[in-house]
């Protein structure tokens, strides 16, 4: 793998990491202002669960091509 393949991939975890922070952050926000949705944690941890599916497929996507 070149330098700048893996300077690329490494880029876009990070970007990942920094989007998925901020997208749980929000879930969780949105469900405290409004309790009747569900409890905050839950919601954090459903969408988390769906980032981290994504992330492996991502993964899986790049270890295939290469």
């Amino acid at each position: 793998m070149s330098t700048l393949t893996l300077a690329l991939v490494l880029l876009v975890g990070l970007l990942l990491v920094l989007v998925s922070g901020l997208v749980l952050a929000g879930l969780a926000y949105v469900t405290h202002r409004h309790p009747r949705l569900e409890k905050p944690l839950g919601v954090a941890i459903g969408g988390a669960g769906v980032l981290v599916a994504i992330a492996v497929g991502l993964v899986a996507v790049v270890a295939l091509t290469t």
